[in-house]
Protein backbone atom coordinates (compact mmCIF):
# COMPACT_ATOMS: atom_id res chain seq x y z
CA UNK A 1 0.00 0.00 0.00
CA UNK A 2 1.27 3.14 -0.93
CA UNK A 3 1.97 5.59 1.65
CA UNK A 4 -0.86 8.65 1.29
CA UNK A 5 2.09 11.27 3.04
CA UNK A 6 5.48 11.24 0.83
CA UNK A 7 7.31 13.16 3.49
CA UNK A 8 6.67 10.91 6.69
CA UNK A 9 7.48 7.28 6.72
CA UNK A 10 5.00 4.53 8.04
CA UNK A 11 6.92 4.63 11.33
CA UNK A 12 6.49 8.27 11.55
CA UNK A 13 3.26 8.05 11.30
CA UNK A 14 2.25 5.51 13.64
CA UNK A 15 4.31 7.32 16.46
CA UNK A 16 2.89 10.54 15.42
CA UNK A 17 -0.68 9.50 15.25
CA UNK A 18 -0.83 6.02 18.05
CA UNK A 19 2.40 5.94 19.78
CA UNK A 20 2.01 9.76 21.17
CA UNK A 21 -1.11 10.17 21.85
CA UNK A 22 -1.55 6.73 23.86
CA UNK A 23 1.32 8.16 25.84
CA UNK A 24 -0.22 11.44 26.51
CA UNK A 25 -3.76 9.94 27.21
CA UNK A 26 -1.75 7.65 30.06
CA UNK A 27 -0.22 10.30 31.36
CA UNK A 28 -3.49 12.49 31.87
CA UNK A 29 -5.27 9.56 32.94
CA UNK A 30 -2.20 9.09 35.34
CA UNK A 31 -3.19 12.32 37.08
CA UNK A 32 -6.85 13.04 36.48
CA UNK A 33 -8.35 9.43 37.52
CA UNK A 34 -7.08 9.99 41.51
CA UNK A 35 -8.18 13.37 41.69
CA UNK A 36 -11.45 12.81 40.59
CA UNK A 37 -12.21 9.83 42.69
CA UNK A 38 -11.08 11.73 46.12
CA UNK A 39 -13.14 10.03 48.88
CA UNK A 40 -12.20 8.77 52.26
CA UNK A 41 -11.25 5.40 52.61
CA UNK A 42 -10.37 4.18 56.24
CA UNK A 43 -9.54 7.18 56.75
CA UNK A 44 -7.94 7.03 60.25
CA UNK A 45 -10.30 9.44 63.03
CA UNK A 46 -10.70 9.29 66.45
CA UNK A 47 -13.58 9.94 68.85
CA UNK A 48 -13.06 10.77 72.24
CA UNK A 49 -15.19 9.51 75.33
CA UNK A 50 -16.88 5.86 76.05
CA UNK A 51 -20.48 7.08 76.97
CA UNK A 52 -23.63 7.19 74.99
CA UNK A 53 -22.76 10.16 73.18
CA UNK A 54 -19.17 9.07 71.74
CA UNK A 55 -20.85 6.01 70.62
CA UNK A 56 -23.56 7.71 69.00
CA UNK A 57 -20.57 9.73 67.22
CA UNK A 58 -18.92 6.42 65.84
CA UNK A 59 -22.79 5.32 64.67
CA UNK A 60 -23.42 8.58 62.63
CA UNK A 61 -19.65 8.34 60.88
CA UNK A 62 -20.48 4.82 60.07
CA UNK A 63 -23.92 5.61 58.64
CA UNK A 64 -23.19 8.62 57.18
CA UNK A 65 -19.95 7.37 54.65
CA UNK A 66 -19.73 3.70 55.32
CA UNK A 67 -16.24 2.37 55.05
CA UNK A 68 -14.44 6.29 54.67
CA UNK A 69 -13.41 6.03 58.53
CA UNK A 70 -11.17 4.26 60.58
CA UNK A 71 -12.55 4.70 64.23
CA UNK A 72 -10.02 5.23 66.94
CA UNK A 73 -11.41 5.83 70.65
CA UNK A 74 -9.55 7.89 72.70
CA UNK A 75 -10.68 8.67 76.83
CA UNK A 76 -10.03 12.67 76.89
CA UNK A 77 -9.07 15.50 74.30
CA UNK A 78 -5.24 15.32 75.39
CA UNK A 79 -5.31 11.67 74.38
CA UNK A 80 -6.82 12.46 70.90
CA UNK A 81 -4.54 15.61 70.72
CA UNK A 82 -1.11 13.33 71.04
CA UNK A 83 -2.52 10.90 68.54
CA UNK A 84 -3.31 13.90 66.21
CA UNK A 85 0.72 15.20 67.39
CA UNK A 86 2.21 11.67 66.46
CA UNK A 87 0.19 11.03 63.34
CA UNK A 88 -1.35 8.56 64.31
CA UNK A 89 -4.70 10.21 63.20
CA UNK A 90 -5.72 12.50 60.80
CA UNK A 91 -7.92 14.52 63.67
CA UNK A 92 -10.48 13.50 66.43
CA UNK A 93 -14.15 14.40 67.28
CA UNK A 94 -15.13 15.29 70.71
CA UNK A 95 -18.93 14.92 71.32
CA UNK A 96 -20.36 16.12 74.22
CA UNK A 97 -23.34 18.65 76.25
CA UNK A 98 -21.27 21.81 75.40
CA UNK A 99 -21.63 20.53 71.58
CA UNK A 100 -18.76 19.01 68.98
CA UNK A 101 -15.57 19.65 68.63
CA UNK A 102 -13.16 18.65 65.59
CA UNK A 103 -9.61 18.30 66.38
CA UNK A 104 -7.90 18.71 63.28
CA UNK A 105 -4.09 19.34 61.73
CA UNK A 106 -3.58 21.58 58.84
CA UNK A 107 -0.41 20.41 58.85
CA UNK A 108 -1.40 16.94 57.66
CA UNK A 109 -2.96 18.18 54.86
CA UNK A 110 -5.82 20.83 54.02
CA UNK A 111 -8.28 18.65 52.18
CA UNK A 112 -8.71 16.02 55.17
CA UNK A 113 -9.34 19.20 57.15
CA UNK A 114 -11.72 20.67 55.35
CA UNK A 115 -13.54 16.69 55.25
CA UNK A 116 -13.27 16.55 58.98
CA UNK A 117 -14.89 20.22 58.94
CA UNK A 118 -17.70 18.80 57.14
CA UNK A 119 -17.99 15.63 59.09
CA UNK A 120 -18.48 17.64 62.08
CA UNK A 121 -20.99 19.77 61.14
CA UNK A 122 -23.19 16.32 60.15
CA UNK A 123 -22.20 15.41 63.88
CA UNK A 124 -23.49 18.71 65.46
CA UNK A 125 -26.54 18.46 63.63
CA UNK A 126 -27.14 14.53 64.92
CA UNK A 127 -26.08 15.34 68.37
CA UNK A 128 -29.01 18.16 68.24
CA UNK A 129 -31.74 15.89 66.82
CA UNK A 130 -34.36 14.23 68.88
CA UNK A 131 -33.12 10.63 68.93
CA UNK A 132 -30.42 10.39 66.62
CA UNK A 133 -32.36 11.80 63.45
CA UNK A 134 -31.25 13.88 61.33
CA UNK A 135 -32.70 17.28 61.42
CA UNK A 136 -34.39 16.90 57.59
CA UNK A 137 -35.71 13.86 59.39
CA UNK A 138 -37.29 15.50 62.70
CA UNK A 139 -38.36 19.02 61.42
CA UNK A 140 -35.27 21.13 63.38
CA UNK A 141 -34.13 23.77 61.79
CA UNK A 142 -30.20 24.37 60.64
CA UNK A 143 -30.05 26.66 63.69
CA UNK A 144 -30.71 24.28 65.98
CA UNK A 145 -27.86 21.96 65.43
CA UNK A 146 -25.10 21.66 68.65
CA UNK A 147 -22.26 24.51 68.73
CA UNK A 148 -19.17 23.26 66.49
CA UNK A 149 -15.90 24.64 67.28
CA UNK A 150 -12.49 23.68 65.37
CA UNK A 151 -9.09 23.41 67.09
CA UNK A 152 -6.08 23.23 64.63
CA UNK A 153 -3.76 21.45 66.63
CA UNK A 154 -0.97 21.32 64.13
CA UNK A 155 -1.38 24.26 61.98
CA UNK A 156 0.31 25.61 58.80
CA UNK A 157 2.76 27.75 58.53
CA UNK A 158 1.61 31.51 58.55
CA UNK A 159 3.12 32.11 54.92
CA UNK A 160 1.92 28.85 53.41
CA UNK A 161 -1.48 28.51 55.04
CA UNK A 162 -2.89 26.69 52.04
CA UNK A 163 -1.16 24.39 51.66
CA UNK A 164 -0.28 25.11 48.12
CA UNK A 165 3.57 25.49 48.50
CA UNK A 166 4.10 21.90 49.59
CA UNK A 167 2.17 20.39 47.48
CA UNK A 168 2.90 22.53 44.24
CA UNK A 169 6.75 21.74 45.14
CA UNK A 170 6.96 17.82 44.84
CA UNK A 171 6.24 17.89 40.54
CA UNK A 172 9.43 20.14 39.71
CA UNK A 173 11.58 18.53 42.71
CA UNK A 174 10.71 15.06 40.88
CA UNK A 175 11.29 16.47 37.87
CA UNK A 176 14.69 18.26 38.73
CA UNK A 177 15.72 14.61 40.18
CA UNK A 178 15.59 12.82 36.89
CA UNK A 179 17.59 15.60 35.80
CA UNK A 180 20.14 14.86 38.11
CA UNK A 181 20.18 11.24 36.83
CA UNK A 182 20.33 12.58 33.37
CA UNK A 183 23.54 15.18 33.75
CA UNK A 184 25.50 12.26 35.81
CA UNK A 185 24.63 9.69 33.47
CA UNK A 186 24.21 11.01 30.29
CA UNK A 187 25.81 14.64 29.27
CA UNK A 188 29.54 12.80 29.29
CA UNK A 189 30.44 15.33 31.71
CA UNK A 190 30.72 12.69 34.71
CA UNK A 191 32.78 9.50 33.88
CA UNK A 192 31.10 5.98 34.99
CA UNK A 193 31.97 4.33 38.24
CA UNK A 194 32.86 6.27 41.95
CA UNK A 195 32.59 9.85 40.44
CA UNK A 196 29.04 9.25 39.27
CA UNK A 197 27.94 8.03 42.67
CA UNK A 198 29.45 10.98 43.68
CA UNK A 199 28.03 13.25 41.47
CA UNK A 200 24.88 11.91 42.40
CA UNK A 201 24.74 12.74 46.33
CA UNK A 202 26.18 16.06 45.81
CA UNK A 203 24.22 16.52 43.18
CA UNK A 204 21.10 15.62 45.41
CA UNK A 205 22.73 17.65 49.13
CA UNK A 206 22.60 20.54 46.97
CA UNK A 207 20.15 20.17 45.21
CA UNK A 208 17.63 19.81 48.36
CA UNK A 209 19.24 22.95 49.79
CA UNK A 210 18.68 24.83 46.85
CA UNK A 211 14.42 24.18 47.24
CA UNK A 212 14.79 24.30 51.50
CA UNK A 213 16.38 28.00 50.84
CA UNK A 214 13.12 28.59 48.44
CA UNK A 215 10.44 27.05 50.36
CA UNK A 216 11.39 27.73 53.57
CA UNK A 217 13.77 30.88 53.20
CA UNK A 218 11.72 33.13 50.72
CA UNK A 219 7.95 31.50 51.20
CA UNK A 220 7.86 30.54 54.89
CA UNK A 221 6.38 26.63 54.43
CA UNK A 222 8.61 24.19 55.79
CA UNK A 223 8.86 26.21 59.44
CA UNK A 224 10.80 23.49 61.73
CA UNK A 225 13.35 21.13 62.06
CA UNK A 226 15.46 22.95 59.18
CA UNK A 227 18.32 20.53 59.15
CA UNK A 228 16.29 17.34 59.33
CA UNK A 229 14.09 18.74 56.68
CA UNK A 230 17.31 19.49 54.31
CA UNK A 231 17.88 16.13 54.83
CA UNK A 232 14.91 14.68 54.30
CA UNK A 233 14.54 16.46 50.38
CA UNK A 234 17.78 15.25 49.75
CA UNK A 235 16.90 12.28 50.36
CA UNK A 236 13.61 12.33 48.49
CA UNK A 237 15.59 13.71 45.29
CA UNK A 238 18.38 11.07 45.79
CA UNK A 239 16.13 8.33 45.93
CA UNK A 240 14.21 9.65 42.39
CA UNK A 241 17.76 10.00 40.92
CA UNK A 242 19.55 7.06 42.16
CA UNK A 243 16.94 4.60 40.54
CA UNK A 244 16.73 6.61 37.49
CA UNK A 245 20.56 6.47 37.01
CA UNK A 246 21.05 2.77 37.87
CA UNK A 247 18.20 2.00 34.90
CA UNK A 248 20.33 4.10 32.42
CA UNK A 249 23.30 2.66 33.56
CA UNK A 250 21.76 -0.87 33.27
CA UNK A 251 19.83 -0.90 30.23
CA UNK A 252 20.95 2.55 28.41
CA UNK A 253 19.01 5.35 27.37
CA UNK A 254 15.78 3.63 27.41
CA UNK A 255 16.31 3.59 31.45
CA UNK A 256 15.86 7.13 31.21
CA UNK A 257 12.62 7.00 30.03
CA UNK A 258 11.59 3.98 32.33
CA UNK A 259 12.84 6.36 35.30
CA UNK A 260 10.48 9.09 33.96
CA UNK A 261 7.45 6.82 33.81
CA UNK A 262 8.40 5.79 37.00
CA UNK A 263 8.62 8.53 39.03
CA UNK A 264 6.63 11.49 37.52
CA UNK A 265 3.85 9.87 35.41
CA UNK A 266 3.16 7.25 38.69
CA UNK A 267 5.41 8.21 41.87
CA UNK A 268 4.04 12.01 41.83
CA UNK A 269 0.57 11.76 40.54
CA UNK A 270 0.09 8.43 43.49
CA UNK A 271 1.87 10.02 46.15
CA UNK A 272 -1.83 12.34 47.54
CA UNK A 273 0.44 15.11 48.37
CA UNK A 274 -2.42 17.39 47.37
CA UNK A 275 -4.55 15.92 50.02
CA UNK A 276 -3.65 12.08 51.47
CA UNK A 277 -2.80 8.79 50.17
CA UNK A 278 -6.48 7.87 52.00
CA UNK A 279 -8.49 9.65 49.65
CA UNK A 280 -6.92 7.91 46.85
CA UNK A 281 -8.35 5.05 45.11
CA UNK A 282 -6.56 2.21 46.82
CA UNK A 283 -4.54 1.30 44.18
CA UNK A 284 -3.08 4.76 43.84
CA UNK A 285 -2.77 5.39 47.54
CA UNK A 286 -1.27 1.62 47.69
CA UNK A 287 1.62 2.51 44.89
CA UNK A 288 2.22 5.69 45.95
CA UNK A 289 3.51 4.91 49.38
CA UNK A 290 5.61 2.82 48.10
CA UNK A 291 7.66 5.31 45.69
CA UNK A 292 10.25 8.01 46.14
CA UNK A 293 7.64 11.08 45.53
CA UNK A 294 5.04 10.07 48.30
CA UNK A 295 7.18 8.50 50.61
CA UNK A 296 8.96 11.71 50.25
CA UNK A 297 6.54 13.96 50.51
CA UNK A 298 5.66 12.17 53.95
CA UNK A 299 9.00 12.03 54.79
CA UNK A 300 9.51 16.38 54.44
CA UNK A 301 5.29 16.55 56.07
CA UNK A 302 6.58 14.72 59.22
CA UNK A 303 10.59 16.71 59.75
CA UNK A 304 8.60 20.13 59.00
CA UNK A 305 5.69 19.81 60.87
CA UNK A 306 5.54 16.59 63.36
CA UNK A 307 8.84 16.73 64.51
CA UNK A 308 9.64 13.40 62.54
CA UNK A 309 6.48 11.77 63.72
CA UNK A 310 5.65 9.14 61.44
CA UNK A 311 8.90 8.96 59.29
CA UNK A 312 9.75 5.30 60.05
CA UNK A 313 7.70 3.85 56.83
CA UNK A 314 9.06 6.61 54.46
CA UNK A 315 12.34 6.70 55.36
CA UNK A 316 12.78 2.96 55.20
CA UNK A 317 11.30 3.24 51.44
CA UNK A 318 13.56 6.07 50.39
CA UNK A 319 16.36 4.53 51.97
CA UNK A 320 15.85 0.74 49.84
CA UNK A 321 14.88 3.02 46.57
CA UNK A 322 18.46 5.00 47.02
CA UNK A 323 20.42 2.20 47.92
CA UNK A 324 19.69 0.07 45.35
CA UNK A 325 19.72 2.62 42.99
CA UNK A 326 23.59 3.78 44.21
CA UNK A 327 24.46 -0.07 44.00
CA UNK A 328 23.04 -0.34 40.42
CA UNK A 329 25.04 2.89 39.61
CA UNK A 330 28.27 1.76 41.08
CA UNK A 331 27.75 -2.13 39.65
CA UNK A 332 27.43 -1.47 36.01
CA UNK A 333 30.03 -0.60 33.36
CA UNK A 334 30.29 2.11 30.30
CA UNK A 335 27.20 1.70 28.40
CA UNK A 336 27.16 2.38 24.84
CA UNK A 337 25.97 5.74 25.48
CA UNK A 338 28.93 6.10 27.16
CA UNK A 339 31.35 4.60 24.89
CA UNK A 340 30.05 6.63 21.79
CA UNK A 341 29.85 9.71 23.43
CA UNK A 342 34.15 9.23 24.56
CA UNK A 343 34.69 8.23 20.65
CA UNK A 344 33.08 11.29 19.33
CA UNK A 345 35.23 13.34 22.12
CA UNK A 346 38.22 11.67 21.47
CA UNK A 347 37.82 11.53 17.83
CA UNK A 348 36.83 15.48 17.34
CA UNK A 349 39.61 15.89 19.44
CA UNK A 350 42.92 14.03 17.37
CA UNK A 351 41.16 15.98 14.52
CA UNK A 352 41.77 19.26 15.31
CA UNK A 353 45.16 18.37 16.86
CA UNK A 354 46.10 17.06 13.59
CA UNK A 355 44.82 20.34 11.66
CA UNK A 356 46.86 22.59 14.71
CA UNK A 357 50.24 20.47 13.95
CA UNK A 358 49.40 20.63 10.13
CA UNK A 359 48.67 24.60 9.93
CA UNK A 360 51.57 24.73 12.33
CA UNK A 361 54.23 22.73 10.22
CA UNK A 362 53.39 24.51 7.04
CA UNK A 363 53.40 27.99 8.15
CA UNK A 364 56.77 27.59 9.38
CA UNK A 365 57.56 26.28 6.03
CA UNK A 366 55.80 29.41 4.25
CA UNK A 367 58.28 31.53 6.40
CA UNK A 368 60.91 29.98 5.68
CA UNK A 369 60.12 30.71 1.96
CA UNK A 370 59.05 26.87 0.69
CA UNK A 371 55.80 26.57 -1.39
CA UNK A 372 55.59 23.31 -0.08
CA UNK A 373 54.41 24.49 3.19
CA UNK A 374 51.06 25.29 1.73
CA UNK A 375 50.83 22.32 0.33
CA UNK A 376 51.23 20.50 4.05
CA UNK A 377 48.62 22.74 5.55
CA UNK A 378 46.04 21.69 2.98
CA UNK A 379 46.71 18.17 3.53
CA UNK A 380 47.17 17.56 7.23
CA UNK A 381 43.72 20.06 7.72
CA UNK A 382 42.35 17.52 5.07
CA UNK A 383 43.14 14.79 6.87
CA UNK A 384 41.96 16.00 10.18
CA UNK A 385 38.60 16.99 8.97
CA UNK A 386 38.12 13.59 6.99
CA UNK A 387 39.00 12.10 10.61
CA UNK A 388 36.33 14.12 12.24
CA UNK A 389 33.53 13.09 9.84
CA UNK A 390 34.24 10.12 10.44
CA UNK A 391 34.29 9.43 14.31
CA UNK A 392 30.69 10.46 14.64
CA UNK A 393 29.58 7.38 12.91
CA UNK A 394 31.77 5.45 14.67
CA UNK A 395 30.12 6.95 17.80
CA UNK A 396 26.73 5.86 16.53
CA UNK A 397 27.46 2.14 16.27
CA UNK A 398 28.90 2.05 19.54
CA UNK A 399 25.85 3.66 20.72
CA UNK A 400 23.81 1.09 18.91
CA UNK A 401 25.69 -2.32 19.94
CA UNK A 402 25.12 -3.53 23.20
CA UNK A 403 28.02 -5.15 24.78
Amino acid sequence: MKNPLGVLSWRQIVVTTVALPLVISLAVLAYAWPAARLAPRDLPVGVVGTGPAARAAVDALDRSAPGAFAVHRYPDQAAARSAIEHRDVYGAFAVGPGGVTVLEATAAGPSVAQLLDASGSRLAAHAASPQGRTPAASGTADAAAAPLRTVDVVPLSAGDARGVVFSSALLPVTICSVLIALVVTMSGTVKPGGARLVGLLTGCAAAGLAVYLVAQGFLGALPHDHAATWAALALTMLAIAAPTAGLVTLVGRAGLGMGAVLMVFLGNPFSGVTSAPELLPAAAGGIGRWLPPGAGAELVRGTAYFGGSGSAAPLTVLAVWSVLGLAAVASGRPGPADTGDNLLAEGRSEARGLAAEGRSDGLNLVREGRPEGLSLVREEQGEGLSRLRRTPAAGSQERGHRP
